[in-house]
């Protein structure tokens, strides 16, 4: 009789991380259905920060798995895909005229997003398709992707009530998922670097990016979506420098 299998507590670390990801997505979806708007964005926040460190867990801990992968993309496929659709279409258009024009943004999203997973996970098994090209993704992450399309939630908060643009609103939910399926160049923190001596300055500049999230948290999130979409076309001409310089190479 064979002995039973055991497994390592560290192997399943990063995916017990990922579980809790998933319920805070479950719990997004609850709040915003009893109408907790705020308390269904920061776990949405919450999801984030999760999947980022996941991530940073299996490859600390040496237990990456084709598992860990899998369930890892189903679950920013509810979080980043589908938790936003529903709060943003709970929020801004449940019961209202234009609730219709609303679901086809939420579902164009979820489709976008749902696509960008699949061609993710092909790059992990296929060399000829990729995501990521010396420091830069391929269209926008599933977590920027979320962010970016909360958006209109974020200017509500932020006392933009009086602001009603329907149409205007549904077009640009569904041109940032366009974007999550395109092949524009965005940088990767991941592999972001700085001078030795700039270091002093951006945990300066860290410790600040808290504080306004702790005492402004949605006006800075909204900053940061703005800083995020100015970037893409400097992206784009960086990546482009990249590759001229090393075809001259």
């Amino acid at each position: 009789m064979n002995a039973p299998q055991r497994v390592k507590i560290r192997h399943i670390v990063p995916s017990i991380v990922t579980v809790f990801a998933i319920c805070a997505g479950l719990s997004s979806v609850r709040m915003s259905l009893e109408g907790h708007l705020q308390a269904s964005l920061y776990f949405i926040l919450l999801a984030v920060f999760l999947d980022a460190a996941d991530g940073k867990l299996a490859r600390f801990l040496d237990s990456a798995s084709p598992f860990g992968a899998e369930l890892d993309s189903l679950a920013d496929f509810f979080n980043f895909g589908i938790a936003p659709g529903l709060v943003i279409y709970n929020t801004l258009y449940l019961g209202r005229p234009q609730a219709s024009l609303g679901w086809l943004a939420v579902l164009i999203l979820a489709v976008c997003c749902a696509l960008r997973l699949a061609r993710f996970n092909l790059s992990t098994r296929r060399p000829d398709v990729t995501l990521k090209q010396d420091g830069f993704f391929v269209g926008v992450p599933a977590p920027a992707l979320a962010c970016l399309a909360l958006m209109p939630v974020f200017l509500q908060l932020s006392g933009w009530q009086n602001v009603d643009l329907p149409i205007l609103r549904s077009a640009y939910i569904a041109g940032v998922g366009l974007l999550a399926i395109s092949t524009i160049p965005t940088y990767s923190i991941k592999h972001a670097t700085i001078k030795r001596t700039h270091l002093p300055f951006v945990i300066v500049g860290a410790v600040v990016l808290v504080v306004c999230l702790l005492v402004y948290p949605w006006l800075t999130l909204i900053v940061a979506n703005l800083l995020y979409l100015a970037s893409l076309p400097l992206s784009y001409m960086a990546f482009n420098r990249s590759l001229t310089k090393a075809d001259g190479a």
